[in-house]
């Protein structure tokens, strides 16, 4: 299933579409067109051709917004191809699509808005459909979609910054004051054609911006129908677009991006967020989210807030997460237990017992020397304490992200956004066929669905999510098989003695080291294989759901793609982090996997290091990809369109045509670029206890991600459809949910992964047997005692090495167990109990501890700034206060002239107390 498919009404062919009755748009099936219309078109009943009369000739000006008569603005463009220049033998394809589209724009005009059309000056096929909403269609539906409007400039004096004392210096990191200046606030509310006099309005050319005028272009558009068929009534653009009727649908770039534009009017807003955002010459200013969001609507400038927001905050982790890496990285050449398996006298004196049956071969300590220390850059006591900040850091994030969000709603009139009636999808719509009764105004309405059909479609849906899960768990039983089974093999070459080749590596590259790497290289393929399959069955199954509004639609996508992205991403490094080296038990009686592949072991000095690689290797990989995948190819294309184009032509191309050879832009284009942010907050929260240095990348990645995903939409793509958007919806919760995991999984990395907690029991063991033989709080003594005695006469014939001289008597595996002789031999011994003992202590007081803190800080913090809450309640009085008067105006123009006075007695005078009893 293509991307163009997600919103798809029907299918393609006739015989398939079974779309259900609309009140949006009607016409009837016999149309009868206005007589405005009739020098345009014929009636579709008579079955005459349909065509445009005339044809508007281009005026030369390259970045004209306007129709030829340059007075009405261009709010939205079409672009299909002339079926008169088609072969013959598909004249019939293109004659029904030439009679949809006929269709369509008759139903369009009669609908209030403008077209004219102009041929490609590139492509003589191509035609665009220039449209203009005229005053009268733009006031109807700002009312239809609430959209909030200036009543009056806002009169409450703002907080000043903390930082103008020091505007000297920051205002070098902020965007150009003469270029972008800060724009007037409005107290605001929803628009009513009827209290029009009400309103801010200066000049009606500028009262509704570009991006509303799209936006209610495309609400149109979606509404318009194309064909009836008895009472079957289909319409919307989606599925023209997908028909092949059009070949696409976009507004207008208001210029071009790196040239100032010389039209009277032109705010040039594109060009200004080049300049100040998206050129590389600009990544250390701050983003200018007004424009933004003026630019491309709430729901893009929602999502750079938040971005911006999150790469902020991850400075004080990065730094933080560096300091810790250089603490460790400093003392790993002072710490005890690394200088133990390095020295020969004693790592060299220590023979490890084989990690595989058979072709496997014992091996001395010391040869992990260099993977030891490695280890110890990761696995220190900092990282004890990095694991416990960044619990407190994420709830700081989040918390403080609610304030900043809470004044980006007020300031971008989005506060009441959800409050308002969201408009039915045109897909939803198409399928309504059933009745029901509205539970809440108690009006029938239709529906496309019963209760039990949904239940249905519902369950069919967590159905085949389930089983896309589960074939993941399995491909991770299958990466986990590859891992023994290549096991056997590195550990027989790398050890092996008579190979010289493999001498220089042997220092840098241990068996589970050379495991690791291979198979997080295999598991990041899987998991991208994985992605890009799962997404078209995500998209198929919410299709399918058939979700009422956007909003919910976007919801139910967003669930299923984290849900899956979570099991792809994370599974291969849960299964190193908890299970990996856990179920081994002892050489004389290994632990096998489908009774076939012993279970592989994990480092002296445990799992840790293999988990940094795992995380290392998928994190980087993945932001290479996705910078490949969305900004790379889209740049190709556009060179090969624009090579071609200029070898075919060298005439003034216009606005609407440069646009069409940008890239299109994807319909769920913002919903991937949450998920592989959110993704990326997973592991620098969820596994940071490993890899300190997650954050640091994190951060890196996110400052290239800003410029390059402006870059990429100012420069690459046609202009994103602008959309409201109060908040980031479903991903708060998700983020909510990874914050609370995150506790709990450091803590459990920290007690069963790492090696910290028995090297603690040991350091405060005081000489106590069998903790160890030293007499100070050291750590001398730690390797040996932290390694159990394996007589290797009790190998049984199937484990047995097969190199075995029978010179060697005993040998060493990590664990703490009884030694051979002994009356519980290869038994767990105290230490043991006592290192799981602290292991579950620490992981309760740990938790509890930092909930705890969660829960305060949750509490003291507010989500809404108290001015923020001061403004919004202004708003709402000065919104009843025009309500009130516009009531008084109307009943007095009922009265009798003798009436006015004792209505103003009676209304008039009454005290404006009484509106603020609310507030």
């Amino acid at each position: 299933m293509s991307e163009n498919d997600i919103f798809e009404m029907d299918s393609v062919s006739d015989t398939e579409e079974q779309e259900g009755d609309t009140e949006l748009g009607m016409i009837d099936e016999e149309v009868v067109y206005p007589e405005e219309f009739l020098p345009t078109y014929h009636s579709i009943k008579e079955g005459t051709k349909i065509t445009k009369t005339h044809l508007a000739e281009f005026n030369n000006k390259p970045d004209s917004l306007f129709f030829n008569d340059g007075v009405r603005r261009i709010d939205f463009i079409l672009v299909y191809e002339d079926e008169d220049k088609k072969e013959f033998e598909k004249r019939h394809t293109f004659q029904r699509r030439k009679r949809r589209r006929e269709y369509f724009e008759a139903s369009l005009m009669k609908m209030g808005m403008e077209l004219e059309a102009t041929r490609s000056v590139i492509d003589e096929k191509l035609m665009f459909v220039k449209i203009h909403m005229p005053w009268d269609v733009l006031c109807t539906y700002a009312e239809v979609l609430h959209i909030k409007l200036p009543i009056q400039p806002n009169d409450l004096s703002s907080r000043p910054s903390p930082w103008r004392y020091f505007s000297c210096i920051t205002k070098h990191f902020y965007p150009n004051e003469e270029l972008i200046g800060k724009e007037t606030e409005y107290f605001t509310a929803p628009f009513e054609k009827d209290r029009l006099e009400y309103f801010y309005i200066k000049d009606k050319d500028i009262f509704f911006t570009p991006a509303m005028r799209s936006r209610m272009a495309y609400y149109i558009l979606s509404r318009a129908p194309y064909e009836i068929r008895g009472n079957i009534k289909k319409f919307g653009i989606t599925k023209l677009l997908d028909g092949g009727v059009y070949k696409a649908a976009y507004p207008l770039h208001d210029c071009r991006f790196n040239v100032r534009s010389t039209e009277q009017g032109c705010p040039n807003e594109r060009y200004l967020l080049y300049e100040e955002w998206a050129h590389p010459k600009s990544f250390y200013k701050m983003q200018p989210l007004d424009l933004i969001r003026k630019y491309y609507g709430e729901k893009i400038g929602i999502y750079f807030a938040w971005l911006g927001f999150y790469t902020v905050m991850l400075t004080l982790a990065a730094a933080v997460g560096l300091g810790c890496f250089i603490y460790g990285y400093k003392t790993q050449e002072t710490s005890t237990w690394s200088k133990e398996v390095c020295d020969p006298d004693i790592g060299g004196n220590i023979v490890m017992c084989p990690q595989c049956d058979r072709y496997c071969n014992y091996w001395r300590l010391n040869t992990t020397c260099e993977a030891s220390k490695k280890l110890c850059i990761f696995d220190n006591f900092g990282t004890l304490v990095f694991a416990v900040f960044m619990s407190i850091w994420v709830t700081l994030f989040l918390e403080f992200w609610k304030r900043y969000q809470a004044e980006l709603e007020y300031e971008w009139d989005t506060v009441e956004f959800l409050e308002q009636e969201e408009p039915p999808r045109p897909e939803y719509e198409a399928k309504c066929i059933y009745e029901r009764k509205n539970p809440i105004t108690g009006v029938k309405e239709k529906v496309p669905y019963t209760a039990c059909g949904r239940c249905v479609r519902v369950s069919i849906g967590m159905g085949t999510v389930l089983f896309w899960i589960l074939l993941i768990l399995a491909s991770i039983v299958a990466i986990t098989v590859y891992r023994l089974a290549v096991f056997f093999v590195f550990s027989a070459r790398l050890r092996n003695h008579d190979l010289k080749q493999l001498e220089p590596l042997k220092e840098y590259v241990t068996p589970q080291m050379a495991t690791s790497v291979t198979a997080s290289l295999i598991s990041f393929v899987v998991i991208m294989i994985l992605n890009i399959l799962y997404e078209r069955v995500a998209i198929w199954i919410t299709d399918f759901e058939l979700p009422r509004t956007k909003t919910d639609y976007e919801n139910s996508l967003t669930l299923k793609m984290f849900l899956f992205q979570f099991v792809n991403y994370y599974s291969s490094c849960f299964y190193i982090a908890f299970a990996k080296g856990k179920a081994v038990s002892y050489p004389g009686e290994p632990v096998y996997l489908l009774g076939k592949y012993r279970n592989e072991e994990c480092d002296p000095g445990g799992c840790l290091f293999e988990l940094t690689t795992q995380l290392a290797i998928i994190m980087g990989g993945k932001a290479i990809w996705n910078n490949i995948q969305e900004v790379l190819l889209p740049w190709v294309k556009n060179l090969i369109f624009r090579y071609c184009s200029s070898a075919t032509s060298e005439k003034v191309i216009p606005r609407w045509e440069q646009d069409y050879q940008l890239q299109p832009v994807s319909k769920l284009g913002l919903f991937y670029e949450y998920l592989e942010m959110v993704i990326q907050f997973g592991f620098v929260t969820l596994f940071v206890a490993s890899f300190p240095l997650a954050p640091v990348l994190a951060l890196v990645n996110n400052l290239f991600e800003i410029r390059v995903d402006a870059w990429k939409i100012t420069t690459q793509f046609r202009r994103v459809m602008p959309e409201k958007a109060q908040h980031i919806g479903a991903w708060q919760p998700i983020l909510q949910g990874i914050a609370i995991l995150a506790v709990a999984t450091n803590a459990m990395i920290i007690a069963f992964t790492s090696d910290m907690i028995p090297r603690l029991v040991y350091y405060w063991s005081f000489s106590v047997y069998p903790y160890g033989d030293h007499a100070n709080n050291t750590m001398e003594g730690y390797i040996n005692s932290s390694l159990s005695i394996f007589n290797t006469g009790d190998f049984s014939n199937s484990s047995r090495p097969i190199a075995d001289s029978g010179t060697i008597t005993t040998c060493r595996y990590r664990d703490f167990r009884y030694p051979p002789g002994h009356p519980r031999e290869y038994k767990h011994n105290v230490f043991y109990w006592h290192v799981v003992a602290a292991k579950m202590a620490f992981i309760i007081v740990v938790e509890h501890i930092v909930y705890l803190t969660k829960f305060i800080l949750s509490y003291m913090i507010p989500d809404v700034p108290y001015a923020v809450k001061e403004q919004i309640k202004r708003e709402k009085y000065l919104t009843q206060v025009i309500l009130h008067e516009t009531n008084l105006k109307l009943v007095t123009k009922r009265l009798k002239p003798g009436d006015e006075e004792s209505l103003k007695d009676t209304e008039v005078k009454q005290p404006m107390e009484e509106l603020e009893l609310d507030f």
